[in-house]
């Protein structure tokens, strides 16, 4: 079994096409829960009119199956707590030009 640690790092292969970032440096990942052969990730978007849930849904599918093995992969899709660019990671603001 993977480590949450691993599980993000994977997960950094999932780029949200509209800002060019990953979803875990830009703070869409709020849970993973792994277990033995299936693994459950609570994430967000940057807003709920974003069109691009399906595709996100897909690339951490492909992502935690093909490269992690996992059989199941449950991703949902919360909006609470709402995101905001507090939940970058300090590179993802640098490269936006946010402040630190």
């Amino acid at each position: 079994m993977y480590s949450k640690v691993q599980i993000l790092d994977a997960l950094k292969e999932v780029v949200d096409p509209e800002i060019g970032l990953n979803i875990v440096d830009v703070g869409l990942v709020y849970r993973v829960e792994p277990a033995e052969e299936k693994i459950e990730v609570d994430f967000t978007l940057t807003s709920p009119g974003c069109p691009l849930g399906d595709h996100i849904v897909a690339e951490i599918n492909r992502v935690l199956q093909d490269k992690l093995g996992y059989k199941e992969v449950i991703a949902n899709l919360i909006w609470n707590p709402p995101w905001s660019i507090d939940f970058m990671s300090e590179e993802a603001r640098l490269e936006l030009g946010y402040p630190i």
